[in-house]
């Protein structure tokens, strides 16, 4: 489905925003990966059929619940479904009838239109890591996150090549209260960073918040034809939809905003201990989640999400990097693909309290994972420590660097006729070298990736240089981002109304940190 584009209108500022626009430091981005490599299929036909037609009888048989939230029973009953108190029973083949509206891919639009982002069909779209309330960094250690370390953060995703998206709760900063926070959190992402950013789901009046700055931001008519945030769903497994997430959904599904609708799992608690059951309930609940969006607004954006994971039964802590979870992240992936729905999973996710030896296996094994399933869209791209409690300063910029050899893979092997390299066969021949032949030195600065923050130097200099380890390297690679960082020029009538609107809703309610 295309996206409707209009027209953004005028705006105030004039001549001072072009002169601050042609004056500002654009950072260098990379575009959203385009696949050109072949999905990672793990089920075969049979496997599908008999998860998809389970998933029919949990939704038909066992029912979801719809807490506190009688509107959208009476959207059910109205649809069909069997109701009885809070729980929804829908019959065959109506949940999957009704996803069929929402569309295959969208574009999620940045205020800097180089940024936006398409969201489906071959593409991936990599934004942070989301959520965890500590920080940590070499300098402080871990400790409750703030908004000084949220905009540190914000700052260092508009910096990073090769994420595409700024994100949303990226910390939670637990020195501004609960019902004024996502209201900082908005303005860090819209002033410091132009790219493309999230919206806030705690309660459904800061759904509206979002919108209502982001009209601001882009214009009103703008944001009703067209996405520009994409905002995290939670169910809470299994089969629970809450009044607060549904009620965030409802807001975001009627102003044509995309949502991720993602059933949180940590299989052998939330779901069954096997790798086709929980597939199973991933599925019928994404079918009722999806289905309930287009029952609000057929059409509205949404994404096919899986958060999985699998737990350590001596501890009780979840684990990250397992066969497990790479099965059913690849077989939600063909779900997803069979229903026709953009697909989010994966992430740099670890278990581990540093960004050590642990966490780099396994992020390394989550990320490489959620390349090869076809995810479109990875929330926890980068920063995620400690199972997702902390959001780590250096593993940030450690994982982005590392989202670049993603893109290059993703790239495939190029066969033509520089690829081929044939002239350089011929000209060096038998027992001579590539170092200095025409097609080595018309190539070498784009033949292979490289870091920008691991070490490649000699023993003896990286020895002289004080034998600094990665997360060394990373802290220092932190502190030169932000001393470069200059933000991105933004309209001064546009400046002047958020932070007006901001300071208006803060006025308008006492503080609460509950």
């Amino acid at each position: 489905m295309t996206e409707v584009q209009t027209r953004r209108p005028a705006r105030g500022g004039g001549g001072a925003a072009r002169r601050a626009e042609r004056g500002a430091v654009s950072f260098e981005t990379a575009q959203y990966i385009r696949r050109n490599i072949p999905n990672f299929e793990i089920l075969n036909e049979e496997a599908l059929e008999i998860i998809e037609t389970n998933a029919e009888t949990v939704l038909a048989e066992i029912g979801v619940n719809f807490v506190n939230n009688p509107g959208a029973l009476e959207l059910w009953r109205n649809a069909g479904a069997e109701i009885e108190g809070e729980r929804v029973r829908i019959p065959r083949g109506l949940a999957r009838k009704l996803c069929a509206t929402a569309p295959r891919e969208f574009t999620q639009y940045a205020r800097n239109p180089a940024r936006n982002v398409v969201i489906g069909g071959k593409n991936l779209v990599l934004a942070p890591v989301y959520g965890p309330p500590f920080v940590h960094d070499v300098k402080g250690g871990r400790r409750y996150a703030t908004m000084e370390d949220f905009r540190k953060f914000v700052k260092l995703g508009y910096m990073s090549k090769w994420l595409h998206h700024s994100g949303g709760t990226v910390c939670e900063p637990t020195d501004i209260p609960v019902n004024k926070r996502h209201l900082d959190m908005l303005h860090a992402h819209m002033t410091l960073s132009d790219k493309p950013f999230m919206g806030s789901v705690t309660e459904p009046s800061r759904a509206q918040d979002s919108v209502d700055m982001c009209e601001i931001l882009f214009g009103r008519d703008f944001v009703q034809n067209n996405t520009v945030m994409t905002s995290l769903i939670n169910i809470n497994s299994p089969m629970t939809f809450d009044d607060v997430m549904m009620g965030s959904l409802e807001v975001y599904a009627r102003n044509n905003q995309a949502c991720i609708i993602s059933p949180f799992i940590v299989g052998g608690a939330m779901a069954p201990v096997s790798v086709a059951g929980t597939l199973t309930q991933v599925l019928a609940e994404v079918l009722a989640g999806i289905a309930y969006s287009q029952l609000v607004r057929p059409g509205a954006p949404v994404i096919f999400g899986a958060f999985v994971t699998s737990i350590d039964m001596n501890s009780g802590a979840p684990t990250f990097g397992t066969p497990e979870a790479s099965q059913i992240t690849y077989g939600a992936g063909q779900l997803a693909r069979r229903m026709g729905l953009p697909y989010r999973s994966a992430g740099s996710f670890c278990g581990s309290k540093l960004p050590d030896a642990q966490a780099a296996y396994e992020t390394a094994n989550s990320l490489n994972m959620g390349l090869l399933s076809g995810v479109n869209f990875m929330l926890h791209a980068c920063g995620w420590l400690e199972g997702g409690l902390v959001a780590s300063f250096e593993k940030f910029v450690m994982d982005a660097d590392q989202l670049g050899a993603l893109h290059k893979f993703a790239e495939g092997v190029a066969v033509d006729a520089n690829a081929q390299a044939m002239d350089a066969i011929r000209e060096v021949g038998p027992s001579g070298h590539y170092l200095g032949c025409a097609h080595t030195q018309a190539n070498f600065k784009s033949a292979f990736w490289r870091s920008d923050v691991f070490d490649y130097k000699p023993f003896e200099t990286w020895h002289e240089e004080g034998a600094r380890d990665t997360m060394t390297l990373a802290a220092a690679k932190v502190d030169q981002m932000l001393a470069n960082y200059q933000q991105p020029a933004l309209d001064p009538a546009i400046t002047e109304a958020l932070a007006g609107y901001v300071a208006r809703k803060k006025e308008s309610m006492a503080d609460a940190f509950m």
